[in-house]
């Protein structure tokens, strides 16, 4: 994953070994070379606030985030680039804080830190001259206070505050000024009640050539993301830029737009959960004409980049010959439903060539053997369409229907479950229907990739009409799709999935035989007391605030449901998730058994809030599917 080339070299993440580490090895192809000592093992990229690591040439080393074991508590450390011992560049001054590294400048060594204290609502973002260590503090904000944006010489910064997802005010911090300035957005404080004020979605925000704007991706115009051009002499002018030449079809959203060099950049689409990146240019803007941007290549969403989810992608260029013409291109990491992440490197021309480095495959498994699911949308009980796949035991396995159904709940919930091999649910869908169950896989409202107002859907409803879409999701399955045996039905789901998983044992039981929690909320009240306090703020605004929303919270804990559950249970927690901490997990278990019901509890001393170590794995996808296999009535393999 992450994939990156500096020099004669491919710097990228795997897990090769069994844990998370950092590897390099030659661009044409050849050994990797492992760059960490054995013993670390390094966070989930899905889970970070920023950049895993940063190869900055002109120091000769690798900037490294390490936490311990899944505390989150990530740390910034220096290798040599050609591997060593990290070092921590701040000494302790840190220690037990949160740090992420969330925009860089490789051609100055700067990088730009979110810095959570874990004590104070409040985020700081901290600019750092890499060689020569000189720290500038950019503001703090309890609202987040990120670095989106900034200048060629960094001496202009955009910083944006979050309220809830996709409200977002933009300010503009100077060196002049040695301050944030409001630059676009009504911050809530000066809100008035009863108002609306639409929500911009923009996250990135590029500078363009003459630094007379930005570029950015916003909600403002169209539900699913646009372009727009943002003049920072008159900043409420929000320009919409028209985008010309895709190529996708389907439902989705235009996710992020990115600078590439001068008047370059390359826009990302979510469609229908598959990744596509085309690069292009930003013409227009002079003499009165307005902005637009011309697509000249698809560089993912087409063979061998097609039916997948991108895991990393970074530009590349290299002068070559005795005229030393240049050439440029893309490494990229690509992952599908059935196949693990693979590198690519790409040579652009007038069409993308593209070079497999890496072959990694699903060891004793033939791949007709694996499951590349089937669509299973659906209208819910008020209209809306959800998009869902449902992944059946591959033809070749020679297992009869009917199934077994195993409901799987995604989290966030602002997430999307996506043909991504390498997050942890895909190889546990495929392990599933390998041991002859069907999996069943909704984006309910409040997932993302279906536009701003299907994700925002969720915000003070958890556990309202997210849930009534999964049980109408079961309806349409049993009314309509004979290979499923939805009289033996389980579920399961991780973080926001865990609570939902909680919630329906126990508001819906009759509806299941088997449920397996990892690391869910079980009562909003603790849930809340528990997080770090720099997290309380966005969730007292997304979810509900304890004392304002007293009522409404405890209406939606599956604490106030959990006698009623009636079906075997399994809990899964880490021992060092700052999330959902383990207590939380505990009382469950507690209360469950108290009333005399079938509970496992799995608690991994060396995780956070996922299981991302291999032989952790292997016991995670072992005990869940022989749980499902002894309360569905399957025989597991």
């Amino acid at each position: 994953m992450a994939p990156v080339i500096v020099g004669d070299h491919v710097y990228f993440l795997s897990d090769m070994s069994g844990r998370i580490s950092l590897y390099r090895m030659r661009k044409e192809g050849g050994m990797p070379e492992g760059l960490l000592p054995p013993d670390i093992a390094l966070q989930n990229p899905h889970l970070m606030i920023g950049e895993s690591f940063v190869v900055f040439p002109g120091l000769k080393k690798v900037l490294v985030m390490i936490d311990n074991n899944g505390d989150e508590n990530y740390q910034a450390c220096m290798i040599p680039i050609d591997g060593g011992i990290p070092q921590n560049i701040f000494g302790e001054r840190y220690a037990g804080h949160q740090l992420g590294c969330v925009k860089r400048d490789i051609n100055s060594s700067t990088a730009y830190f979110w810095h959570d204290d874990r004590k104070t609502p409040n985020i700081e973002s901290i600019k750092v001259d890499l060689k020569t260590m000189k720290e500038t503090t950019l503001g703090t904000s309890k609202y987040g206070n990120y670095a989106a944006g900034a200048n060629e010489n960094n001496t202009k910064v955009v910083l944006i505050d979050s309220y809830t997802a996709a409200d977002n005010v933009l300010f503009l911090w100077t060196k002049e000024a040695g301050r944030r300035e409001l630059l676009f957005g009504t911050p809530i404080e000066e809100r008035q009640t009863g108002k609306d004020y639409p929500l911009s979605g923009i996250m990135t925000c590029n500078f363009t050539q003459d630094e007379r704007g930005l570029l950015v991706r916003t909600t403002l115009f169209d539900d699913e993301g646009s372009l727009a051009y943002l003049p920072l002499d008159s900043p409420s002018k929000l320009e919409r830029v028209q985008v010309s030449g895709t190529r996708h079809r389907g439902k989705g959203e235009l996710e992020d737009v990115k600078s590439l060099e001068k008047d370059r950049y390359y826009l990302s689409y979510n469609i229908d959960g598959c990744s596509f990146v085309y690069e292009g240019r930003l013409v227009g803007g002079r003499g009165g004409k307005r902005h637009r941007f011309v697509v000249e290549n698809c560089i993912v969403g087409k063979e061998p980049l097609s039916n997948g989810v991108l895991l990393g992608l970074e530009p590349w260029t290299a002068s070559k010959g005795k005229r030393m013409r240049r050439e440029r291109g893309y490494v990229t990491s690509f992952t599908t439903a059935i196949t693990p992440s693979q590198i690519y490197v790409s040579t652009v021309g007038r069409e993308p060539r593209y070079t497999r480095l890496s072959n990694e495959r699903v060891l004793g498994i033939p791949a007709e053997c694996l499951s590349s699911g089937e669509d299973a949308s659906y209208t819910s009980f008020d209209g809306l369409r959800v998009s869902a796949r449902i992944y059946f035991p591959a033809t070749a396995l020679g297992i009869q229907a009917p199934y077994p159904l195993v409901l799987y709940v995604h989290g966030g919930p602002q997430g999307q479950e996506r043909p991504d091999f390498t997050w942890f649910s895909m190889p546990l869908i495929q392990y599933l229907t390998l041991n002859g169950f069907a999996v069943f896989v909704p984006n309910v409202r409040g997932s993302t990739g279906y536009g701003q107002k299907f994700m925002k859907m969720v915000d003070h409803d958890w556990g309202g009409k997210d849930r009534l879409d999964l049980v109408e999701g079961l309806k349409m399955l049993e009314a309509k799709e004979p290979r499923v045996d939805s009289s033996n039905r389980g579920v399961i789901g991780r973080s926001y999935g865990g609570y939902m998983t909680l919630t329906l044992a126990s508001r819906h039981p009759d509806l299941w035989k088997a449920a397996v929690d990892m690391f869910g909320p079980y009562n909003l009240f603790t849930f809340l007391e528990r997080l770090p306090e720099t997290w309380r703020t966005y969730f007292y605004l997304s979810v509900g605030h304890p004392d304002k929303d007293k009522k409404f919270l405890a209406e939606r804990s599956p604490s106030t449901y959990i006698d009623n559950v009636k079906c075997a249970m399994m809990m899964i927690q880490g021992r060092n998730d700052p999330r959902v901490v383990e207590k939380e997990t505990a009382d469950v278990v507690a209360r469950l058994r108290s009333k005399k019901l079938p509970v496992e509890y799995l608690v991994f001393e060396d995780e956070g809030h996922d299981v991302i170590k291999f032989k952790n794995r292997v016991v995670c996808y072992t005990k869940i599917t022989d749980f499902f296999a002894a309360h569905l009535k399957k025989d597991s393999a």
